[in-house]
Formats: structure tokens, C-alpha cells, sequence
């Protein structure tokens, strides 16, 4: 069956008949989907061997094969290998926690000093054409969808340039009929003018395209992959382009291909196995710097929130402390990525994962559309777009610069000048 690209959206308090008995046949026939290994017209294919290693690691990964000894083992190296990593992840080191926690903080001072980088998302549209049963902007949510004109954008990001930001990272719902390639490289040449460090959280698109967005002013790119298990994503990606895997995966280097500084990797932990996607994860960046080693790369570490009309969604198995252990681990085996924590958790976590390991937080959050004077300067509620998932941290960045500092670190608004 050939696969419409079509685009579904909700105004109404109702689906279209057509568009619910699709729906209900996407879930319960997976005859009907399309091949999610397969790429589809116009999706760019590049020459790597990364996916195949990633693949081959994550399915022999055994982590209940590891013990205290090979944990010991791990934590005392000098340079952590990715059998160490692996024994890292496992649930035998759970009992290392604060251990980990000493030489992750360690090793951030020794990277990265006592620095931490804040940033904001601005979201500019959050219509989407892919049927992403966890995800709240999903074509199928009954949710209000809007699209900021030029107009918006440029007031969105004074409003956000008023207190002092200087990182802005623009995304959008996954449609190219409603979010084209020139519509956010319009947007990026408008965040220039008010920012000093741009990067988009987009579609997956190819490396000319990419190469157009770097030259609007794209320093960086991030890709959440989801999750590296091709099995369960494709139950997780019902419709639209985002259910092809392989060309997802392969994102970041289109992108350094393309000309991007940097690159920002993540699995979504919580929609499989988190150790197993920690570790693609991590792997997916170790071979990303093997083979780019001048580019800028970093972690993401988001678990699962709830989202609009589904409030049931929740990490799955993923506890604060598990997720310490990831990020621990991380930071051992990959001791130049950064790390970003994001405002899916909860102050008082990111507070304590800033002083050791993570190298970046956001602050002033909103994953809604068009709503940043409502929420920075009290001004009466606008006509705004839903949000992707509720945070969980919502401290302006006044509050989250004071907090950084009295917390003992040292705010960072820009590392890169260019000349």
C-alpha cells in the first residue's frame, strides 16, 4: 500500500468519519501501515555503516549479565570503554550511584568547568502530519493548532530577547505543508537579529536542505530518534514520514554533512527498554564523533510527560534515580558530549544533575504556540496552539539564572563568537 502524506489537523471537537476509521485501522491492521525500513520519495540516503554498528550493540546488549566486579572494574579506569559503559548502565550498578556521581562531576569540571549554558525552545507551529500515538502534537489529537506568521515569530523572540536570552531553539509539529524548509529558515533569519546561538528541533530533511538552514543561521541541530528499537517504533509511528527509522537515524550527519556546528541526539526514555536506548544513544554520538570529530555534540536525557487528551503517559520504569544513572554514565563514557536536562524534570532534580553532569538547561518553557507575552508579561490569554506535553519546571530565566548561581555554578548565555 502506498502511504498518503497527508496532513491531519482538529479544529472541531470531532475527527471526519474517514479520518477516524483510518485511525482505528492504522492501530489494530499493521498490514495497512507501510514499511518503516523503507525510505520514501524524495528522502535523501547517505552511504554510513553507524545504524548497523548502533543495531548489532544494542541487540547483544545482556544487561543483566554484568556484575558488581565489572562495575568496580569500569568506575576505576581512567577512559571508559563501551563494555564499561555497558556494565555502567546495567542494574549492577545501581548500588554505585553516588560513586558514578563523583567521577561524572569530575569529569564535567574537567570538561566543561563550572559552567552551565541556559537556552530556550520557541515553538512556531504545532501542526503535524505523523500519527505518534505518545506525542500530543500527533495528526489525530483533538488539540487547537496554530502557525505564527512572521509577524509572531518576531515578537515572540523580542519578548524572549527582553530578559536577556541569547540561545533560542526553534521547532515545529512535523509538516512540511504547514512548516516548509523556507518557512523556518525565514524564522531562523528573524532569531538572528535578536540572538547570538541558534538551533531547530525540526523534521528530518535532507543535506541541501540542511545546508540552506545552516546558511539562514542554523548553528545546531537535535533529532530525537525515539527509540532505537526498529520493532517497537514501528508501533509507536503509525503514519507519516516519521515512521521511516532509517532515515531518521541518519539525520545528525545530514546535518554535519550539510555544514552544522554541532548535532543533539536522544532517545525518548520510557517508550522501550531505557538501557537499551541509553546505550544506542550514546553509541550513536560515539561514532558520530569518530567519523566528525570537529563537531559539537550533545545528549538529551527527556523522559516521557503527559500529554493533551492522554494524561496517562508515564516514564516506564524510569525513576529519578535511573535516570541519574544514565546521565552518570553518559557523562563517564563521553566525557566532551554535553548534556542537556530539560524542563520535563523537576527543579529540584535539575538543580542537583547541573552540579553534576549536565552542561545545559532551558528555562522560560512554554511547548504551547504563541503564548510567551501571556506567560513573561501577564498580558491577557492570546490565541495560542497547545502544547507537545506538560513541563514540569517552569521557572522563568531570571529564576533559573539566580538558582544556577546560588547553587554554586556559573551561567553561560553564549560560548561562540564568530568573526
Amino acid at each position: 500500500m502506498q502511504e498518503e502524506n497527508q496532513v491531519y489537523f482538529v479544529d472541531s471537537d470531532q475527527l471526519p468519519l474517514a479520518a477516524l476509521e483510518r485511525k482505528h485501522r492504522l492501530e489494530q491492521d499493521p498490514s495497512f501501515r507501510t514499511n518503516h525500513m523503507e525510505y520514501m520519495d524524495g528522502m535523501q540516503v547517505i552511504e554510513s555503516d553507524i545504524k548497523e554498528k548502533v543495531l548489532k550493540a544494542m541487540d547483544e546488549f545482556s544487561y543483566d549479565s554484568y556484575t558488581a566486579a565489572d562495575v568496580e572494574r569500569a568506575l576505576s579506569k581512567e577512559s571508559c570503554s563501551i563494555e564499561d559503559f555497558k556494565a555502567l548502565l546495567s542494574p549492577a550498578a545501581a548500588p554505585y550511584l553516588e560513586q558514578m556521581a563523583r567521577k561524572a562531576e569530575e569529569l564535567t569540571k574537567n570538561h566543561f568547568g563550572n559552567t552551565v549554558y541556559i537556552f530556550t525552545p520557541l515553538y512556531i507551529a504545532n501542526y503535524c502530519q505523523n500519527y505518534c500515538i505518545y506525542c500530543g502534537f500527533n495528526c489525530y489529537n483533538n488539540i487547537r493548532r496554530k502557525k505564527l506568521t512572521f509577524e509572531e515569530i518576531e515578537h515572540e523572540m523580542e519578548v524572549i530577547a527582553k530578559t536577556g536570552m541569547e540561545e533560542i531553539l526553534i521547532l515545529t509539529g512535523e509538516s512540511r505543508a504547514y512548516s516548509d524548509v523556507t518557512y523556518i529558515g525565514e524564522a531562523v533569519k528573524i532569531a538572528k537579529k535578536y540572538f547570538k546561538n541558534i538551533g531547530i528541533e525540526i523534521y528530518p530533511v535532507n543535506v541541501d536542505e540542511y545546508q540552506y538552514l545552516h546558511e539562514c543561521g542554523v548553528d545546531y541541530v537535535t533529532v530525537f530518534q525515539e527509540t532505537y528499537n526498529t520493532e517497537k517504533y514501528e508501533t509507536l509511528h503509525l503514519l507519516g514520514h516519521k515512521r521511516v527509522w532509517p532515515y531518521r537515524f541518519d539525520a545528525q550527519e545530514r546535518a554535519l554533512m550539510g555544514g552544522m556546528r554541532g548535532a543533539g541526539f536522544s532517545a525518548l526514555l520510557g517508550l522501550d527498554d531505557f538501557r537499551k536506548d541509553a546505550l544506542a544513544t550514546a553509541l550513536h554520538v560515539y561514532y558520530i564523533n569518530r567519523k566528525y570529530p570537529h563537531a559539537e555534540l550533545s545528549l538529551s536525557c527527556p523522559r516521557l510527560r503527559p500529554i493533551v487528551n492522554n494524561d496517562k503517559i508515564n516514564p516506564r520504569d524510569v525513576g529519578e534515580k535511573e535516570l541519574c544513572q544514565v546521565l552518570c554514565a553518559y557523562r563517564i563514557f563521553l566525557p566532551f558530549a554535553g548534556i542537556t536536562v530539560s524542563s520535563r524534570e523537576s527543579a529540584a532534580f535539575r538543580n542537583g544533575i547541573a552540579k553534576i553532569c549536565a552542561t545545559k538547561v532551558s528555562a522560560g518553557v512554554s511547548t504551547g504556540i504563541g503564548d510567551h507575552e501571556e506567560k513573561y508579561e501577564g498580558k491577557e490569554e492570546a490565541d495560542v496552539g497547545d502544547e507537545q506535553f506538560e513541563i514540569n519546571d517552569n521557572r522563568s530565566f531570571a529564576a533559573m539564572y539566580q538558582d544556577m548561581e546560588q547553587g554554586g555554578l556559573q551561567p553561560v548565555l553564549n560560548d561562540y563568537i564568530y568573526v
